[in-house]
């Protein structure tokens, strides 16, 4: 296995004309999630640099959305896909949307976690297209989902190692896709997540005792963790509250965990849109700490918000989240640990100073920059 490191933003490449590009992904705006955040984020600031033609190829479980558009700078098709309740839905579209004879010069497939980028992976290899792949693996609330991936990525395995390049977005991510997908020799370039968010407004300060959780309200995001430290940490901090930023279907458990703790006027759950960003900062500014309990993140864009908003952030040492604690931007709680000790370790945050920012934190500017140069040599038209 051959892992190969973000090593910095460097000049774009320049080519002869743009390079139109298909970032394939089974859900777009005004879907929400970390993948359709990444794609949202490299795909506009892609499209303003001339150098590539961008299209978006997603999903519409709703048949109500625009087969085509323009969501700001970038181009976006939708095909319909099929059954409209579940997450690992088909959509034949995309093959014939990917195999076009002379439209894409390089197709690059954003998740591998349902059928849509196999899909397109088979029909790129098909048509002879280049094709590049993007992990984005994830959670499930159900164990037996997660029990399956490790099988899954073992199948797809030919046909990431018949892709021209690999991206993982932790170091993590990289090196349990080689494992399982066994790619052996073939190279992961680990570029990492961005998570940029607007300044907030110079009179926000943190709000003592806040503590904010966010993410899609799921089990395994852990939010009921948080809760569940929660009176531990009043015994330190007396004023401490926790807010749940997201929406999900866990929600009806939080609450009523909340309820039977005895921290109904003490836990708040809101929801932010995506597109909310500006709101994002002033919620996050107001944090004396953040929290960060899931099961697994490949690379919690979440976080990164959090980290750039200057606000120090307590997360579970595992997956994709090790490699933030290694670099020591978060503090690490063993994956398990009660909730006292977790509690511990949110008060400790508390009572530090507010970090001052990484000047290495990785940015959506510098992943776009990373993945620009990738997508030239990718498709052999680097000149540099």
């Amino acid at each position: 296995m051959t892992v190969r490191q973000n090593s910095g933003v460097r000049e774009p490449l320049i080519s002869a004309r743009p390079l139109r590009l298909l970032m394939v992904c089974a859900r777009y705006l005004p879907d929400v999630g970390g993948t359709e955040t990444h794609v949202n984020e490299v795909a506009q600031r892609l499209s303003e640099q001339g150098q590539f033609d961008v299209t978006v190829l997603a999903t519409d479980r709703t048949g109500k959305r625009p087969r085509r558009e323009v969501l700001g700078n970038v181009k976006v098709l939708r095909v319909r896909a099929f059954p409209r309740s579940r997450d690992y839905y088909l959509a034949p579209g995309i093959a014939a949307a990917v195999a076009q004879p002379g439209r894409w010069d390089l197709i690059h497939c954003q998740g591998i976690h349902t059928p849509v980028p196999i899909l397109a992976m088979l029909a790129a290899r098909h048509a002879g297209i280049p094709y590049m792949v993007t992990f984005h693996t994830g959670g499930h609330t159900l164990q037996y989902r997660n029990a399956l991936r490790a099988i899954q990525w073992r199948m797809v395995g030919p046909l990431l190692r018949n892709a021209v390049s690999l991206v993982g977005v932790s170091t993590f991510e990289a090196e349990v896709l080689s494992k399982h997908a066994h790619l052996g020799s073939k190279p992961v370039t680990v570029i990492y997540n961005g998570g940029t968010l607007p300044e907030p407004d110079a009179k926000a300060t943190a709000v003592r005792g806040r503590i904010i959780s966010t993410g899609r309200l799921e089990r395994y995001k852990g939010h009921q963790r948080v809760i569940e430290a929660l009176p531990y940490v009043m015994h330190e901090v007396p004023d401490a509250h926790l807010v749940v930023l997201g929406k999900g279907p866990y929600e009806p458990e939080l609450r009523k965990l909340a309820q039977r703790l005895g921290l109904s006027d003490r836990v708040q759950i809101s929801y932010l849109p995506p597109d909310e960003r500006g709101a994002m900062a002033a919620a996050l500014a107001q944090a004396s700490v953040v929290a960060a309990f899931s099961d697994y993140e490949a690379h919690p864009v979440a976080v990164i918000e959090a980290l750039s908003a200057g606000r120090p952030v307590v997360g579970y040492d595992n997956a994709g989240m090790a490699d933030l604690v290694a670099k020591g931007w978060v503090r690490g709680v063993t994956p398990g640990s009660p909730p006292a000790t977790a509690a511990r370790m949110i008060a400790q945050a508390m009572a530090s100073p507010s970090p001052a920012m990484t000047p290495d934190l990785p940015t959506w500017d510098s992943c776009a920059a990373e993945l620009g140069n990738l997508y030239l040599a990718s498709a052999n038209r680097a000149t540099a």
